[in-house]
């Protein structure tokens, strides 16, 4: 993730609000009994700041980039700059409820990356993951942001499943707003400095345009396995720490 994102991630971003809103239709019961809870890659902190401000809960904070945990905007939730693959005895086993939102597309040995996630959370403990979704969808805006990859459900499904995790409820979002990821897709090729094209990719340039981007991308009926720019799971640990 580039660090200027974090200048531009503001928890009123259109895009936010909704990862949030599809959050809470598939997670709402499942975080609401959860005693620890914690995000791994939490950057500027806005989905502790969300899970903060709606259940009232603290959400612990795994980050290595110094400069993200600066800028953090939690204000109830322990920050740690901790690499999960330490594997540090005092998390082992501890979180019954894990956020990994936008995280192991940036990853290049996913399975490697899931296993250290499993030794920090407690057996049948819930993992929650956002994504990417669509590889014809990728972009350069996705390797300016450092994007392995982009999803299918399939391609999810095979992931955590392989790495003992049992898929509980999942779901593409952003249908509506995959003809403007088309048209930011051929927009992008005529930047050149990554700056440049993350700021095209991801500011919505006005109020008015972030509200206009907010309304549209409420038109669709949640869950859905259709398409979207963006696919969300609940998974569940089947085993022991890893």
């Amino acid at each position: 993730m580039t660090d200027f994102w974090y200048d531009m991630a503001a928890i009123d971003h259109f895009w936010i609000r909704r990862r949030f809103e599809v959050f809470k239709h598939l997670a709402d019961p499942l975080i609401r009994k959860a005693a620890h809870v914690a995000e791994i890659g939490c950057g500027n902190g806005i989905v502790q700041r969300q899970v903060e401000d709606h259940y009232k809960i603290p959400v612990a904070g795994f980050e290595l980039n110094e400069l993200a945990l600066k800028k953090n905007i939690s204000r109830m939730s322990q920050l740690y700059c901790y690499d999960i693959h330490q594997r540090s005895p005092e998390f082992r086993a501890h979180f019954d409820f894990l956020l990994l939102f936008d995280v192991i597309e940036h990853i290049g040995d996913e399975s490697a990356f899931l296993q250290s996630i499993k030794y920090h959370m407690s057996d049948s403990g819930i993992l929650a993951i956002n994504v990417p979704a669509l590889q014809a969808l990728y972009s350069k805006y996705d390797e300016a942001q450092g994007h392995f990859r982009r999803y299918s459900i399939p391609q999810l499904v095979a992931v955590v499943e392989r790495n003992a995790f049992k898929m509980r409820s999942l779901t593409y979002w952003g249908l509506p707003l995959v003809p403007v990821l088309m048209a930011r897709k051929a927009v992008l090729k005529l930047r050149s400095t990554e700056q440049g094209i993350v700021s095209a990719g991801f500011d919505p340039g006005s109020a008015a345009i972030n509200s206009s981007l907010g309304l549209l991308a409420r038109c669709e009926r949640l869950p859905q396995k259709i398409a979207g720019t963006s696919l969300m799971m609940i998974a569940e640990n089947q085993a022991g720490p890893g």
